[in-house]
């Protein structure tokens, strides 16, 4: 019931539409009966009737009027199964668009947990193949239940008019029916649901390998590829045939049970017609009925086949539809205004799935301040900055931006203030001049080479086909590692916000680059307080301060200068680098 209320519910604006769909359904499908009694009246009154000769000469123009009605009849059920089915169609197809546009926004709306416990492909197949099987269902199963169950019932009043005990007869193969629908339905229901589980894992898999197939080719893994899809296909296929192959342990059944309406017709109603309980025109009107009995009877393994898809299609897409983010964006209209800057970590530690990431972390940054954030991988950077444009919530403490929680602080603002360049650089499929003023498209074209240039990325973008307007391809494709993260970054810069946030942006570009980049960063015209995340000496020397995170907590703070007389996990770094810089300078020396 509560499946249907939510249909219902996201009907509105086309209820009207579809309750007229539903009325014709029912008027069109009681029509059923009317040419049957017609066929009857001709043939009692002009075929086997005691005076037919006698009718067919005096009775004529009855005749044609009788057959013309016929026709009418049949011309008028055909407009309105048109009428019907363009009611059901637009309802359905109107309720499937506000649904994607909901889910869509609800997606959109999700905080990062919900993106790393649910698979892309899992959502893709919710936002595609589940809806459609939605408004299919929609359209045409609950218009096929409705249109049997109408005709089915209009044809056993009409038969129980013209003879009880026959009607009777013909009934008494339907409670064995529904008893072998009711166990066929209770088997097949966890198989569709295991079914669109299995479908999204296929999906996932293919997602996965569209979107990285270049690493896939670089270590030359196509037939693993190949042999994992085929794997998820195979499982899929062979899930999809169970469930299919079950109708056919009970089809054999319901045949042989619809089959039999027409051999207990044929006996029973045959010996009334020869008693004279019956007349030929109403055996012929029972006969012409018969299949509006047996047929819903034949069906109803296939429209249980079809709910039972509709109901495990539509309980995926409920989860999307009611999920709830922990971390909430309201939009809410609020007035624009630019932060200082001054950002506050007090006594933080976060849990990721109750594994402790950070473990009491404080520190303070004044505004246009610069940080750098060095550790070794897995030691908490990345979790850290992703807590001040509040992708997480703390576990315990607080971060603060210019005195303020930033949970208290409304999330399109916040976000507003912050530039972000992230460690998996992500271009879209649009023009470098697009991608670059991702975050304010209105910016003027000169702005944006101006921040491509900062960011070293002008020169190498000039030399490109079309320039600015080249189209990158998907993730960035075609461009390099380097390209990449100047990109990201100048769009991370052309947002002009107080805060910036790079995470290891200059790991793929070399020394000289890094050394324009960061003398671009030093020098911008606006005030802007810096968070950098990155493992090079280089990037971090500059910094006002230079904080090294282990397994989660700090356990150095300082100055370039300050961090290497202390000779801990700072100076360590810096030697290994510097001897790695001076092997290879005695190394060419010699050559």
């Amino acid at each position: 019931m509560f499946e249907l209320k939510w249909l219902w519910k996201n009907l509105e604006g086309d209820r009207t539409r579809y309750i007229l769909a539903l009325v014709l359904s029912v008027v069109g499908s009681s029509l059923t009966i009317v040419n049957p009694y017609i066929s009857q009246r001709i043939v009692d009154t002009f075929i086997t009737g005691d005076n037919a000769i006698q009718n067919l000469t005096e009775e004529r123009a009855f005749l044609i009027m009788l057959c013309m009605s016929m026709i009418g009849f049949s011309l008028l059920r055909t407009g309105l199964a048109y009428l019907t089915t363009m009611q059901y169609e637009r309802s359905s197809q109107n309720m499937l668009y506000r649904i994607r546009i909901f889910l869509y926004n609800k997606i959109q709306g999700q905080d990062m947990h919900y993106y790393d416990h649910n698979r892309t492909g899992d959502l893709m197949t919710k936002m595609t193949g589940d809806l459609d099987m939605v408004r299919h269902s929609m359209a045409w199963i609950i218009k096929t239940i409705i249109e049997s169950l109408v005709i089915f019932i209009a044809a056993v009043i009409y038969f129980f008019t013209i003879d009880a005990e026959l009607t009777l007869w013909l009934l008494i193969l339907s409670p064995p029916i529904f008893v072998v629908a009711y166990i066929f339905a209770k088997r097949v229901r966890p198989m569709y649901i295991d079914l669109r589980e299995r479908l999204s894992q296929l999906n996932t898999t293919t997602q996965e390998n569209i979107s990285g197939n270049r690493v896939v080719k670089a270590f030359a893994r196509e037939d693993y590829e190949i042999e994992k899809f085929t794997d998820k296909n195979v499982n899929y296929s062979k899930a999809n045939k169970t469930a299919a192959l079950v109708w056919l342990d009970y089809f054999p059944y319901l045949e042989t049970f619809a089959q039999a309406f027409n051999v207990i017709l044929m006996l029973v109603g045959g010996l009334f017609v020869m008693n004279g309980r019956i007349t030929f025109g109403e055996y012929a009107a029972f006969s012409s009925l018969i299949w509006a009995i047996s047929n819903p009877m034949r069906n109803i393994g296939i429209i249980i086949n079809d709910i039972q898809r509709f109901f495990a299609s539509l309980s995926k897409i409920i989860d999307v539809y009611y999920a709830r983010p922990n971390i909430v964006n309201e939009h809410n209209l609020v007035e624009k205004r630019r932060y200082d800057g001054r950002i506050e970590f007090d006594h933080v530690s976060f849990k990721y799935d109750n594994v402790k990431v950070l473990d009491d972390v404080s520190f303070k940054v004044e505004a246009g301040e610069t940080i750098a954030i060095m550790g070794s991988t897995g030691s908490g950077k990345t979790t850290l900055v992703n807590l001040i444009p509040r992708f997480y919530d703390v576990s315990e403490g607080r971060v603060l931006v210019d005195g303020i929680d930033v949970r208290k602080l409304e999330l399109d603002q916040l976000r507003g203030n912050i530039g972000i360049a992230t460690q998996d650089v992500l271009l879209f499929s649009d023009t470098i001049d697009g991608n670059i003023a991702y975050g304010d498209p209105d910016i003027p074209e000169e702005e944006t080479i101006g921040y491509a240039r900062l960011a070293a990325a002008h020169d190498f973008i000039t030399k490109m086909p079309e320039g600015y307007d080249t189209i990158v391809g998907e993730r960035g494709v075609g461009l390099s590692g380097g390209q990449k993260q100047r990109i990201a970054l100048a769009r991370a810069l052309a947002v002009h916000s107080p805060i910036l946030i790079l995470d290891d942006t200059t790991s793929a570009v070399d020394l000289e680059t890094e050394e324009h980049i960061q003398q671009s960063l030093r020098e911008l015209d606006y005030s802007c307080t810096k968070i950098i995340i990155a493992q090079r000496v280089s990037t971090t020397a500059a910094a006002d301060r230079i904080l090294i995170l282990e397994d989660g907590r700090i356990i150095e703070e300082g100055t370039h200068a300050e961090l290497l007389a202390k000779r801990g996990y700072y100076y360590e770094v810096f030697m290994l680098q510097n001897e790695g810089i001076g092997r290879k300078v005695t190394t060419h020396g010699k050559e």
